[in-house]
């Protein structure tokens, strides 16, 4: 990253995301009876002191757009945008449209998904090059896209063809392998999952049954065997030493130090997902409180 322009919009985004963040599967929802409530819980993030929502699943600027015009500051982001279903061109419309109306507000997270879940995947690499390469052509900046990276090669890019990474589904010792990587001038916003259980039994039943999607995708099977962990750590939903890796649960003093532990390892911002075993869609609004009191 060495534009002045880029650097600048990557500086004030930092400031404007500040430390945490919400991730969410049921902010991005399109059901339109639930419109009203979305924006209400978004307008309420906003003033619980939380600097971004990143919305889950595959998301796009139309998700973000309603969020957006109900809060006065709140960032919103996409994680992710997969590149296989929304080409530059569209994207770029989307993104004026949003710039216009609401300026630095939105933030373009890109990813390139999964081979078991996009039909299209081939050559993620190359493909997302070639994906900014057509989004540099139509205007749609560098400083306000991010990717969602876990390997050394999708960091690099995230160092040096966007704002940074956006990595998901990662531990501490992640985070600090990918500030080395990116230097100090990209915004590094890793997911962190958070479970508000203080029975370990009950805690990590509740993180077993997220991790159970994520250990069929090879993807994240290979960064944590990268992270150290062993094939082993895979079997019967995970073992306890991966599951209490990805997840934070306990009292809030565990919770709040393990979140701490990304700072610490050079994160700029935490995005958070509340594990509560209900629906992906729900927005657990009680639970977002609890933090909020925790942490800001």
């Amino acid at each position: 990253m060495n534009d002045v322009t880029t650097e600048n919009q990557v500086r004030s985004l930092k400031e404007a995301v500040g430390r945490y963040g919400i991730w969410s599967v049921g902010l991005r929802s399109e059901d339109p009876q639930r419109a009203g409530e979305r924006a209400e819980a978004a307008v309420e993030l906003e003033q619980l002191g939380f600097g971004a929502v990143w919305l889950g699943g595959s998301s796009t600027a139309e998700n973000a757009a309603p969020l957006i015009a109900a809060t006065e500051r709140l960032i919103v982001g996409t994680s992710i945008q997969s590149i296989w279903t929304q080409d530059a061109s569209a994207s770029a419309v989307s993104f004026a449209d949003l710039e216009t109306a609401h300026l630095g507000r939105f933030v373009l997270g890109l990813g390139v998904s999964h081979a078991k879940l996009a039909d299209q995947y081939r050559r993620p690499y190359a493909s997302m090059v070639a994906h900014l390469d057509a989004l540099d052509a139509v205007g749609v900046p560098a400083g306000r896209r991010m990717l969602a990276a876990l390997g050394p090669k999708m960091l690099k890019l995230s160092r040096d063809r966007a704002a940074g990474a956006l990595p998901y589904l990662v531990t501490p010792e992640h985070t600090a392998q990918a500030r080395e990587i990116l230097g100090e001038v990209p915004l590094l916003a890793p997911e962190f999952k958070v479970v508000l259980e203080t029975d370990p039994d009950r805690a990590r039943a509740l993180a077993r049954g997220v991790l159970a999607l994520y250990l069929s995708l090879p993807n994240y099977t290979d960064s944590f065997l990268r992270l150290g962990f062993a094939e082993s750590d895979f079997s019967d939903g995970g073992s306890d030493r991966l599951v209490d890796a990805l997840f934070a649960w306990g009292d809030e003093d565990r919770i709040r130090a393990r979140l701490d532990a990304f700072h610490a390892a050079g994160a700029d911002h935490v995005a958070i997902q509340v594990v509560t075993g209900q629906s992906p869609d729900s927005l657990p609004r009680e639970e977002w409180r609890r933090l909020a009191g925790m942490l800001l």
